[in-house]
């Protein structure tokens, strides 16, 4: 199935028109019709955006062989519009480098993407800047992040709601933001990980 293709199921799964995609996107309702018409091709932002609008990994929208079979629906826009209670939503920053398991990113909304200037080998990493609502988020994430090297453990860090999260491959750890004793124990547990000072000055 084609990227067009694609298009014109997702918006119509969701209950949405041409024109409510157009806002999403920032576009013109011309530029989702020649998107839906094969004619021409979203940029990559719009990519990203058409990702997280429907909850879909950019393999299932760019790679024809893949079917939409699995599309979840997204009820929180178009007419189908179904007020349902809110669920944890995890976000952060994930390196892409830092996972064995790449399937792991099927299960996360990438916001943007930016490269960064390693200094070393590899030259640049990848930072994924996502959100995931999978109520599992923690556990899969923990399964898919690579064990490390002799330089020290990977390990991505999130927050859910007032909740930070640092995981390890197998390991995750967690405290309240705002309470000292639960984030000094989690630090001292970085720190056994091989995890410098440095490294532990993350978002809160």
């Amino acid at each position: 199935m084609k990227l067009s293709e694609k298009i014109v199921e997702l918006r119509k799964i969701n209950g949405m028109t041409q024109e409510e995609l157009a806002s999403i996107c920032n576009v013109s309702r011309q530029s989702i019709s020649k998107w839906e018409a094969d004619i021409a091709l979203p940029e990559t932002e719009k990519l990203l955006t058409l990702g997280k609008t429907f909850h879909v990994s950019m393999d299932i929208l760019l790679k024809d062989e893949l079917e939409l079979g699995a599309v979840k629906a997204v009820h929180i826009c178009g007419r189908n519009a179904v007020r349902e209670k809110k669920r944890q939503r995890y976000e952060g920053i994930l390196i892409k480098e830092s996972v064995a398991d790449d399937a792991v990113i099927d299960i996360m909304n990438v916001h943007k993407v930016e490269l960064w200037d390693a200094g070393g080998k590899p030259k640049y990493w990848t930072a994924l800047f996502f959100t995931s609502d999978e109520a599992d988020f923690p556990e899969r994430i923990s399964r898919a992040m690579s064990a490390g090297s002799h330089n020290g453990s990977w390990f991505v860090d999130f927050k859910a709601d007032n909740e930070k999260y640092i995981v390890f491959k197998d390991k995750i750890l967690r405290y309240k933001i705002g309470n000292r004793a639960e984030k000094e124990h989690v630090c001292a547990e970085c720190r056994k990980m091989g995890v410098s000072d440095a490294q532990m000055n993350w978002p809160e």
